[in-house]
């Protein structure tokens, strides 16, 4: 019989759950504070800020259009040197995920999978904006930031509630305003125009910080200030969810940082400052300490996005280890193959094989086994389809499922979530299918799978 204590808890979290689907689905303006990725520079670390506006959708990258019934809306931002155009407009799906349906998502993707989806969307959307070649080929360019973004890196959104006819004055102004680009890394960048455009909807709602960021706006800022904000008006709905980086071996974004907290945090750039001048390091570590910069945790009550589920509660350190414990003792039970090498595996096996799409359009990789080519499902729409292997199904899902149960801080997966890639293993390591290793279809251990809430080993 579970404790009161557990059933309390579980109540406070469907509460929570309820609270926030009934805020996604109505109108709102949600900002996104993406994570950064790469290391050039100090200036690099701030991220990325975009706006998701569930009831502005995109007729053309360049022109706006109430949503229909079922459409989930648009991501705005601006962009440097993406056809001349100062911002384009992106459905949500896309925007994330270089694809047009939730059940098209890739499992486990690595840079060719990535590359391969985005110039698909791009020939089919985009060719306005980032036109072929001369010879056909994929034009350069920052283009691709357009689309897939969540295969670079982690987000966090701050949604807050808006109207149909705030929603509906937004489309006129910006559909009838020159879209030409002027850019600017200092006073046009990303930031400001996501600042903007909360800014329409709440006028003086969000506005940069002179000290921590110098005078530059940037992401970190712009997510304080709409929590403060959203503070100041409770009886505006207001949610925090976080989007989860897809699984894979690209390099994992980092945690974002205003340009004060990038200077201090980065070695190559404080240390040598501080063996120069002291006093300059000195005063910046005032700065950072004096304004608070480091303090502000993007992460704080966030629910876990999924495209095709509510927003949810993260999966939490107890249920975390005991799924590692059970995947440890699982596969190694039912393969030579050392566990801890699950990811590198899989990305070897991506790296000789070429994606494409099956006959349904959903992504599969073509991998070559002796003589023949094997079609390998990376959705869980086709992944154990007919022509897939399913000894590679088991690879994908356990490096999957490595990745998502990784510790991290703080936790970017829900339970569920979990529970349903766990279900997907399940499935591959009990197929009879002849692909299928020696000893993979021996039943999993009793108790493999559990219930929401129930004992854990």
């Amino acid at each position: 019989m579970p404790s009161l204590g557990r059933v309390g808890r579980a109540l406070g979290t469907l509460f929570v759950l309820v609270l926030a689907s009934a805020s996604w689905a109505g109108a709102s303006a949600t900002l996104l504070l993406e994570e950064p990725y790469g290391k050039l520079g100090f200036f690099t670390a701030t991220g990325h800020a975009a706006v998701y506006l569930s009831g502005v959708c995109a007729e053309t990258p360049l022109v706006l259009r109430p949503c229909a019934p079922g459409e989930l809306g648009a991501v705005i931002s601006r962009y440097d040197g993406v056809g001349g155009y100062d911002w384009v407009a992106i459905p949500l799906i896309p925007y994330l995920y270089a694809v047009e349906q939730p059940d098209d998502i890739p499992l486990f993707v690595d840079g060719r999978v990535i590359s391969f989806l985005r110039d698909q969307y791009r020939r089919k959307h985009l060719e306005e904006l980032a036109p072929d070649l001369g010879n056909g080929q994929t034009p350069g360019g920052n283009w691709y930031e357009l689309v897939g973004s969540a295969y670079d890196r982690a987000a966090y959104g701050f949604e807050i509630e808006t109207t149909q006819a705030q929603d509906e004055a937004f489309i006129r102004q910006y559909n009838a305003a020159p879209n030409r680009s002027h850019f600017h890394l200092s006073y046009r960048n990303c930031a400001d125009f996501a600042k903007d455009v909360i800014n329409f909807y709440y006028p003086k709602s969000l506005h940069r910080s002179v000290v921590a960021d110098i005078g530059i706006t940037t992401p970190k800022q712009m997510a304080k200030t709409i929590v403060k904000f959203s503070t100041r008006h409770p009886e505006l709905d207001f949610s925090r969810f976080v989007i989860p980086q897809v699984p894979g071996n690209v390099a994992r974004s980092t945690p974002v940082h205003g340009v004060v907290e990038s200077f201090l945090k980065s070695k190559k750039y404080i240390v040598p400052s501080a063996v120069v001048s002291p006093i300059f390091a000195g005063c910046v570590a005032a700065v950072y300490e004096g304004t608070g910069a480091g303090r502000f945790n993007p992460a704080k009550q966030a629910l876990v996005f999924n495209a095709q589920r509510e927003l949810e509660a993260p999966i939490g350190p107890e249920d975390r280890r005991s799924f590692q414990i059970e995947l440890n003792h699982v596969v190694a039970d039912v393969s030579e193959t050392s566990s801890s090498r699950a990811e590198k595996n899989w990305g070897r096996v991506m790296s000789s094989a070429a994606p494409g799409f099956d006959s349904q359009g959903h992504p599969v990789l073509r991998v070559s086994t002796g003589e023949q080519v094997v079609s390998v499902g990376i959705t869980g729409e086709n992944l154990f389809d007919k022509d897939s292997s399913a000894q590679f199904a088991q690879q994908l899902l356990e490096a999957r499922l490595r990745a998502e149960l990784r510790r991290g801080n703080p936790p970017k997966v829900s339970e569920n979530d979990v529970e349903h890639d766990w279900n997907l293993l399940q499935k591959a390591l009990n197929a009879s299918d002849n692909q299928v290793a020696t000893g993979a279809s021996r039943p999993l251990q009793t108790g493999a799978r559990w219930e929401r809430g129930g004992n854990r080993p």
